[in-house]
């Protein structure tokens, strides 16, 4: 059965609308306006915690709506319900359309169809029981509090979501996904004395349950997540001052994503208020170094078969060789921008108008092997993982903490290092990366990503990179 079949079923056969009138009826409710799209959504979600050896919480819920969008020149009108019925999506037209203002434009071309299915269809949530979820999490509480003396709390969780979404166009074209998602993060306090430290670990994908039920998978995910917490046991303070960082493989792409991949979304070029704006063709980051959005890589969290507007998910080259080559753009800034959509027009749910966002962005590897890089140290600090951070799209600021972090003595690993943070602007970071490593690795599928209020799954990654007089705060007297 095709994803369009399934949605059929969820869309029209179970609420009594008919495809047909309802094709008919975006037509008329989109006429005279640039674009515009029917998003009807169906999705079911549930999590399960445990913490202190019980389960602390268990949800499940079922949602569903549309979102219809009117566009008119730099215009958008959007308006959403949880009804799905085609005298909502009526009453929804009329409010949309007010956007129009005597505008007499011409329907932009639909996006391109694709057969290509990147993950599965099947629903999570209905193949693994209740029972077997909790045994998991048990087991795993076990498992951490049998591995060390010094473990005192271990909080792990389970959660999935199977979306289901359809895209009906103005000239009645119309496309389909479903979208399977789980997760599972495992978090471990140990203390010695009177100190406690915390580490985590998360994975997931667009997959089903069934590969987190092998033991191999989840005691890996313990064995990480208890390998952070004592190492931060033993840390010391960290530095500060302007120095040589080495970023670890991997999770630390999210330094990439935040400090670059934002100033990199069309919505912010259009309006020049990115700092990476007016750059196009021009070197915005050192040579050897390319990063890229590729939503379609299979299973990926950040992966998509089509966006949020129905335009198939690419691989775009952002920045090539140093040079910047592109945007990421939904259908919206793309015309306005007098450039193709690049399948990177995302949205949380029906309840919000898609923009410009990530999937999967990495920097792609080099040539050097990872000790090269680390034995070229003669004193920095290595940062191997991330907690939070945040970044001013306009001036392209950023600061990030780091999670676990180490100095680096004479081209070697020393000490760990708490409270570490990395200080600096993201085209300026970009142009001080001076070695970049052959060991490309994405993150284990955890990210997640805020713009404007939403938030959407992505995937980050890059190789082992050195970069050159960063700023470093941290909390050594």
């Amino acid at each position: 059965m095709t994803n369009l079949a399934v949605t059929d079923d969820l869309f029209f056969t179970r609420t009594g609308m008919d495809p047909n009138r309802v094709e008919g009826l975006v037509g008329e409710l989109l006429q005279g306006m640039d674009d515009g799209e029917l998003f009807l959504e169906y999705s079911q979600s549930e999590s399960v915690a445990l913490d202190d050896g019980r389960i602390r919480s268990a949800s499940f819920d079922t949602t569903q709506g549309f979102g219809l969008r009117a566009i008119a020149g730099e215009a958008a009108g959007y308006a959403h319900a949880t009804e799905l019925s085609e005298a909502a999506i009526r009453r929804a037209g009329a409010t949309v359309r007010a956007v129009a203002a005597g505008h007499h434009g011409t329907m932009a071309e639909p996006p391109v169809g694709t057969n290509r299915m990147l993950y599965t269809d099947l629903n999570p949530l209905g193949a693994v029981d209740l029972s077997a979820k909790t045994k998991l999490l048990t087991d795993i509480d076990a498992y951490a509090r049998g591995k060390d003396p010094r473990v005192r709390q271990v909080m792990a969780s389970i959660s999935g979501v199977w979306q289901a979404v359809q895209i009906i166009r103005a000239d009645g074209s119309r496309v389909a996904d479903i979208r399977p998602l789980v997760r599972v993060n495992v978090s471990i306090m140990v203390g010695e004395g009177d100190r406690m430290e915390t580490g985590s670990y998360g994975s997931g994908g667009r997959f089903a349950y069934e590969r987190y039920l092998d033991p191999a998978n989840w005691q890996a995910s313990v064995d990480e997540a208890l390998r952070q917490a004592l190492v931060n046991l033993g840390s010391v303070p960290a530095p500060a001052g302007e120095m040589v960082v080495v970023l670890g493989s991997g999770w630390p792409g999210v330094m990439l994503h935040e400090a670059v991949g934002h100033g990199l979304e069309g919505d912010f070029n259009r309006k020049k208020t990115s700092a990476f704006s007016g750059l196009m063709g021009q070197r915005a980051a050192s040579k050897g170094v390319t990063v890229v959005d590729d939503g379609t890589i299979p299973d990926r969290r950040g992966s998509l078969t089509v966006d949020d507007e129905g335009t198939p998910s690419g691989y775009n080259v952002l920045i090539e060789d140093g040079i910047l080559k592109g945007y990421m753009q939904d259908r919206l800034n793309a015309r306005l921008m007098g450039v193709k959509p690049t399948g990177n027009g995302r949205r949380e749910s029906f309840a919000h108008a898609p923009i410009p966002r990530m999937t999967n962005t990495y920097m792609l590897a080099g040539d050097k092997d990872p000790q090269e890089i680390m034995t070229s140290v003669k004193k920095g600090l290595y940062a191997v993982n991330f907690g939070g951070g945040s970044v001013d799209i306009t001036s392209g600021k950023f600061v990030f903490s780091a999670s676990e972090a180490y100095l680096i003595e004479d081209g070697k690993i020393g000490p760990a290092v708490k409270g570490a943070t990395l200080i600096g602007n993201g085209p300026d970071a970009m142009t001080k990366i001076t070695m970049i490593g052959n060991d490309l690795r994405l993150d284990d599928g955890v990210g997640t990503c805020g713009k404007d209020g939403q938030g959407v799954p992505v995937g980050v990654g890059q190789p082992t990179v050195r970069m050159d007089g960063i700023t470093v705060g941290g909390t050594a007297a």
